[in-house]
């Protein structure tokens, strides 16, 4: 349930719902946000687990900070695991078609 400024109440359980309703000022907030909003309009569904997935993404590049690993070493290793993810789905998951 959110209340807005003037006391409006909405209830939902969408994600996408809820963070459009936020006025986030951190940030990363508003990086969620807009993820939020390009998830939604590019596929209209799965909204929330984007955001737990990037919420665990910055948890753990959070403990590394806390470790002293520098950023650009984190966000290295998190290219280095995007591209080989793409490269396994492409390689083991995807499944070709033919159009006509």
């Amino acid at each position: 349930m959110l209340v807005d400024d003037i006391g409006d109440v909405t209830i939902t359980n969408d994600g996408a719902t809820i963070l459009k309703m936020l006025e986030a000022e951190h940030p990363v907030a508003k990086v969620l946000v807009e993820l939020v909003e390009f998830q939604d309009r590019e596929v209209g569904d799965g909204t929330t687990s984007i955001v737990i997935v990037a919420a665990e993404f910055l948890k753990r590049a959070n403990d590394l900070v806390r470790n002293k690993i520098h950023l650009t070493s984190i966000m290295s290793g998190y290219r280095l695991a995007m591209r080989e993810a793409c490269k396994y789905v492409e390689e083991k998951l995807a499944v070709k078609v033919r159009l006509h």
